[in-house]
């Protein structure tokens, strides 16, 4: 039975470990607390606290593990230690398992519309992207995978759906970049699972289809029956700084294929279910 270390076992982190466990693989899954590692426990998968920003720490509770994935989360005060630290100290404790880092693909800086590749720059003009960057460099070093993931959503999570039902909803026609979790959580699994990988070992994970803003907005205010806002926005989006059409297509020329090719199928089938049930956050 082949073993996979989950380091971070969040939002993505634990739709991977239950998509792994389903696999009929050994999962250990490592927390930020005890407090969520006790909420886990009892399921098919072994849960534990460990701090990935602590060398020691790693050394102490390593394994032989066939895969390690590195999907914690962070703020934005400890995003050096969680990502470039974390990922640094996760290479060196497990040197013989295939690593799988979840970036971002805010490391791609474009703000023109244009078609972005895994070949396009990737040099960032901001500090959280740089050191993402940082942390790529050591899992690549390291003969690990890098998954750029575009922005995250799905059951209980949908920035734009959030913007539409409190009002805040700023219109603007650029693209936007959108991948459901369990398509996050299932490139996991199908590059944890493929016998071989040629470098260079990055890989967009996006839907198949980066869209205005203004189309998502318009087409959430007709599904839910409410009005945007005809108000100008107060201060510029946090999400608004690139302009870019993200390419998945080369990982799905290795046989990946997403479950929700747009936020049509991600929405109506996954996100506004769970809606109904009274589940949302940011």
């Amino acid at each position: 039975m082949p073993r996979v270390l989950i380091a971070g076992c969040g939002y993505v982190g634990s739709a991977a470990a239950k998509l792994f466990a389903a696999e009929h693989w050994e999962v250990i899954g490592w927390t930020r607390s005890e407090q969520s590692a006790g909420r886990t426990r009892g399921r098919a998968i072994s849960f534990s606290a460990v701090d990935i920003t602590d060398l020691e720490t790693v050394r102490r509770n390593s394994f032989a593990a066939d895969v390690v994935v590195h999907c914690a989360s962070s703020g934005a005060d400890s995003y050096l230690h969680v990502y470039r630290d974390g990922m640094a100290n996760l290479a060196a404790c497990f040197p013989n398992a295939r690593i799988i880092f979840t970036s971002s693909t805010s490391v791609y800086p474009q703000r023109d519309g244009s078609s972005v590749t895994e070949e396009s720059e990737a040099e960032p003009d901001f500090e959280n992207a740089q050191i993402l960057r940082q942390a790529e460099k050591i899992v690549l070093a390291n003969k690990g995978i890098v998954l750029r993931v575009a922005g995250i959503y799905g059951p209980g999570r949908s920035f734009l759906l959030h913007s539409v039902i409190n009002g805040t909803a700023v219109i603007g026609d650029r693209l936007v970049n959108q991948v459901h979790r369990d398509d996050v959580a299932s490139a996991i699994s199908f590059l944890a699972r493929s016998r071989a990988v040629d470098p260079p070992r990055i890989f967009n994970v996006v839907d198949d289809t980066p869209t205005p803003r203004a189309e998502i907005l318009d087409w959430l205010s007709v599904r839910l029956g409410l009005p945007l806002s005809s108000s100008p926005p107060t201060a510029r989006p946090k999400r608004g700084r690139s302009n870019k059409r993200v390419s998945n297509a080369k990982l799905r020329a290795l046989g990946w294929v997403p479950a929700y090719p747009s936020y049509r199928e991600g929405l109506d089938r996954s996100v506004l279910p769970a809606l109904e049930g009274g589940e949302l956050r940011i």
